[in-house]
């Protein structure tokens, strides 16, 4: 059996937290970013943690768990 391959894709947008959890940053702060208020664009920029719905695909992607 070969080994698994992770995703690149997902290997640069993901990361692994201490406690197991899949951190990943948001989306909507790349451009246009003039017309958003500067508090839009300060809450953009903090990180959040992978839904419960997108959790396996992730870990799929990333060949966590089983």
């Amino acid at each position: 059996m070969p080994k698994m391959k992770t995703n690149s894709s997902a290997k640069k947008r993901f990361s692994l937290t201490g406690t197991g959890k899949i951190k990943k940053k948001g989306a909507f702060k790349s451009h246009i970013l003039t017309k958003k208020s500067t508090k839009q664009k300060r809450n953009l920029t903090k990180t959040s943690y992978v839904s419960d719905g997108d959790l396996g695909n992730v870990q799929r992607m990333l060949c966590i768990g089983k």
